[in-house]
């Protein structure tokens, strides 16, 4: 790193993708929380999968049209570039340190993709007690059934898992190779070579995310109400 340059402040981690993380963190916390706690607490787990499902959705979006290290191009490795950052004989043009490495790209991916499993399985659910899932009418009760099952087993112990992974790899990276995940997804920034390119991270970009945003949430708003009265 050093042959590139001296090191400073580079803006990697947009605004627009520090407030998605932060807010899904608050969202899945919730939905878990308001889940064990039943009753009429389901009302705040139906109402906080739904905000789930409207940030995971912009995460998609903004996935395609963000910050440079926030697409998904910056983070679609080849079976050879992830050898490669496994060896750590990254190329050059490699930057596995600045966005998501390898690793950090599946658990991103991974998390994403369980996470619209987990919500879509939740507007089909039926716990036979008192809550529906907004979208039941348009399944019949066996497949109903079958996913709220799910819901309440796979799909949520594989939620924690994924969890538990993402927190253990922050700790793994801040004790054996001394490398601060949380702090660059508080300020955005990270400390590296002044030729590594930053992410764009404007006001104009800033607002662009929340009009994305804001189609998102509707967008579910629209979904979840699709159901006859």
């Amino acid at each position: 790193m050093s042959q590139l340059g001296q090191l400073k402040p580079v803006r990697v981690w947009d605004l627009p993708t520090r407030v998605f993380h932060w807010a899904l963190v608050v969202c899945v916390l919730g939905s878990v929380l308001s889940a064990k706690l039943g009753g009429n607490a389901m009302v705040w787990h139906m109402r906080l999968g739904y905000a789930v499902l409207a940030l995971v959705g912009f995460r998609i979006l903004w996935g395609l049209v963000g910050g440079r290290w926030s697409r998904f191009s910056s983070f679609f490795y080849s079976p050879a570039a992830f050898l490669r950052y496994l060896r750590g004989q990254a190329l050059p043009h490699e930057h596995f340190d600045v966005g998501h490495n390898p690793l950090g790209a599946l658990s991103v991916l991974a998390m994403l993709a369980w996470l619209l499993a987990q919500v879509a399985s939740g507007l089909i659910a039926d716990d036979e007690i008192a809550t529906t899932g907004p979208l039941i009418a348009f399944v019949s009760s066996e497949v109903s059934l079958a996913w709220t099952a799910y819901h309440k087993s796979y799909g949520q112990w594989g939620l924690f898992a994924l969890v538990a992974l993402h927190v253990g790899a922050i700790v793994f990276y801040r004790v054996r190779h001394r490398k601060d995940l949380l702090g660059p997804m508080l300020s955005g920034d990270k400390a590296l070579s002044a030729a590594i390119p930053a992410s764009q991270d404007s006001w104009a970009t800033r607002l662009f995310a929340l009009t994305l945003l804001m189609a998102c949430l509707a967008g579910v708003y629209l979904l979840v109400n699709l159901a006859p009265a």
